[in-house]
C-alpha cells in the first residue's frame, strides 16, 4: 500500500509545511479582516450606535411622557377646580335669580291685589252712588205722589212750604 503522506509528519511537522500553513493563515486573516471582519465590526458598531440612539430617544420620550402626564394631571385638577367654581357660581346665580323672581312675583301679586281692592272699592262706591241715586229718584217719586195727594188745596201747600223752609233754615 502506498501512502501519499506520512502520518508521522503531522506529529513532527516540517518547517516548510509550517511556513506555508502559517503564511496561508496570515493571508486568510488579512483578507478576512479587510473584507469580512471590518464590515461586520462596523455594522455591529453602527447597530450598537443605533440602539443607543433609540434607547436615548425612548428615554427622552418617556421623560416627555411623564412631563405631559404631570401637565395633564395639573390641567385636570385645574379643570375640576374651575368646574367647581362655575357650579358654585351657577348655583349662586340661580338662587339670586329665584329670589329676585320670587320678590318680583310677590310685588306683582301685591300690586294686583291692591288694584283689585281699589277696583272693588270703586265699583262699591259706584254701586252705592247708583243705589242712592235710584233711592233718591224713587223717594222723590213717592214724595211727589204723597204730596200731590195730601196737598190738593193751596193752603196745605203753603203751610208745607213754610214748614220746610223753616226746618232747613234751622238746621243750617
Amino acid at each position: 500500500m502506498i501512502l501519499l503522506f506520512d502520518p508521522i509528519s503531522l506529529i513532527t511537522p516540517d518547517i516548510g509545511y509550517t511556513f506555508w500553513t502559517l503564511l496561508a493563515f496570515v493571508i486568510f486573516w488579512i483578507i478576512a479582516g479587510k473584507y469580512a471582519v471590518k464590515p461586520i465590526v462596523s455594522s455591529i458598531e453602527a447597530r450598537n450606535q443605533k440602539i443607543e440612539d433609540e434607547l436615548l430617544s425612548a428615554q427622552k420620550a418617556r421623560q416627555e411622557f411623564e412631563q405631559l402626564k404631570l401637565q395633564n394631571d395639573d390641567l385636570l385638577k385645574s379643570a375640576r377646580e374651575e368646574r367647581q367654581v362655575m357650579l358654585l357660581e351657577a348655583k349662586k346665580d340661580a338662587d339670586s335669580f329665584r329670589s329676585a323672581e320670587m320678590a318680583k312675583s310677590k310685588e306683582d301679586a301685591t300690586r294686583l291685589l291692591e288694584q283689585a281692592k281699589s277696583e272693588i272699592e270703586n265699583q262699591k262706591r259706584a254701586a252705592i252712588n247708583e243705589v242712592k241715586k235710584e233711592l233718591g229718584t224713587i223717594s222723590i217719586g213717592i214724595a211727589e205722589k204723597l204730596v200731590r195727594e195730601k196737598l190738593t188745596d193751596s193752603a196745605s201747600q203753603q203751610s208745607l212750604v213754610t214748614k220746610l223752609v223753616n226746618e232747613s233754615l234751622s238746621s243750617n
